[in-house]
């Protein structure tokens, strides 16, 4: 559950802003913005999804700022009323529609801060999600780092040895002599810098970021999506509860994520997935999955950045020649952005941040 991964992370006083009412857009509301969206999604040459711990409140896995979140609660000192496990757990409608549209194509990446495993169980691949506080259902080897898929959740959070050998061989053939860690995230843990890095280059490529059931209230994830205006592009953020991000976003939806997906992919005319567990790469008869990201993957997306950087700039170079009007070209959002320390975790690192 959420609160037991929650009892498990070094005691940490500030946690942001807890407890926020509730606000929901009227029907007509609703509508007109859903319908905006779908259009945005169909230009859209590059859509990239961030997460939060909203869209999973549907599979019965407390939220954390919500009105009945687990720091929400602990303010009170009191705990959430639920017994599922993360092992029981199941993808939500929200999950299940996103890796649909991935599929689909009208979905580039995932951008994760969830640690429940939901977006890998629902069969989104590797190399199209960042989960950059970790996964219940991930374990990486601190000899290789290689990182593998775990058929029940850890018992572990905060980067903890498992004492499980590692499963992988090294360039000889051998076993791998090192053993396996949980992946989760402590408050004084850095973010993970390939997850982040791939975060951030997918959103500098996007035209439209949009923002699902995160309160973006944790640095400096929150300020991965706003990359995405630096290339033109628009954010979108649905969230129940008003965000300080608000304000930067092209459109705010106040609704369940679930009833926002239902309608978008009516609206698209894209059938949402169902949850197969024999494909779920946590079944106790599936293959071991390896779940590492490899510098070869890494090196793919920079090199796929750095040409549509290229373009970009040539674009503008040839416009500037052919407009003999024009006196001043607006230069190419810069890579080298500085993200703010956090108000509120530890989780970043600034040397370690990309740039």
């Amino acid at each position: 559950m959420s609160c037991n991964y929650a009892d498990g992370l070094s005691p940490y006083e500030y946690k942001g802003e807890v407890g926020m009412n509730e606000v929901f857009d009227t029907p007509e509301v609703l509508k007109q913005k859903i319908s905006l969206l779908a259009e945005w999604i169909k230009d859209s040459k590059y859509t990239v999804f961030h997460t939060g711990a909203g869209i999973s409140t549907s599979a019965g896995i407390p939220d954390f700022r919500g009105p009945k979140g687990v720091w929400t609660l602990e303010k009170e000192g009191k705990k959430p009323e639920v017994s599922l496990d993360f092992n029981d757990a199941k993808p939500t409608v929200t999950h299940m529609a996103i890796k649909s549209l991935v599929k689909k194509g009208y979905a580039k990446y995932v951008v994760s801060q969830n640690i429940d495993g939901l977006h890998l169980k629902s069969g989104l691949l590797r190399q199209h999600v960042s989960e950059v506080h970790g996964n219940m259902f991930t374990m990486k080897c601190n000899k290789c780092k290689r990182s593998y898929v775990s058929k029940t959740a850890v018992k572990t959070v905060g980067q903890r040895c498992l004492d499980i050998k590692c499963f992988g061989k090294n360039k000889n053939g051998h076993q791998c002599r090192g053993v396996l860690y949980d992946t989760i995230l402590d408050w004084e843990h850095q973010l993970p810098i390939e997850e982040l890095e791939l975060s951030e280059l997918h959103s500098k490529m996007a035209d439209l970021c949009v923002c699902l059931g995160t309160s973006l209230q944790i640095q400096p994830i929150n300020l991965v999506p706003f990359n995405a205006k630096k290339n033109k592009g628009k954010v979108v953020i649905c969230n129940l509860q008003k965000t300080n991000c608000d304000r930067k976003a092209d459109l705010v939806i106040h609704t369940y994520v679930d009833n926002l997906m239902k309608s978008l992919m009516d609206i698209l005319g894209v059938d949402i997935d169902e949850y197969d567990e024999i494909k779920d790469p946590t079944n106790i008869n599936y293959e071991i999955t390896d779940w590492t990201i490899y510098e070869i993957d890494l090196k793919k997306v920079r090199d796929i950045k750095k040409n549509t950087t290229k373009s970009k700039k040539r674009k503008k170079s040839e416009a500037k020649f052919s407009n003999p009007e024009s006196e001043t070209v607006t230069e190419l959002p810069c890579n080298n952005q500085i993200l703010k320390p956090s108000k509120i975790s530890k989780l970043n690192n600034i040397d370690n941040i990309i740039k």
